[in-house]
């Protein structure tokens, strides 16, 4: 019962899990070519940088819980 007490507060960082999840749940804000990384168009290493993002907001929230 102590540890469930100590682990209550830990339940914002899994509000983390928003911020990807809004920002590719809308396409018009990444649906376009330029600007170009590479020439990779905007659309597609936009994706690719939000999994990396995602990763480290996941460990953050794993951190935070544990």
């Amino acid at each position: 019962m102590a540890d469930r007490r100590s682990r209550k507060g830990a339940g914002w960082f899994l509000l983390l899990f928003v911020i990807p999840l809004v920002a590719l749940l809308w396409p018009p804000f990444y649906n376009m070519m330029d600007p170009q990384l590479a020439g990779i168009p905007f659309f597609y290493w936009f994706q690719l940088a939000s999994i990396i993002v995602t990763v480290g907001l996941t460990l953050i929230a794993y951190l935070g819980r544990a």
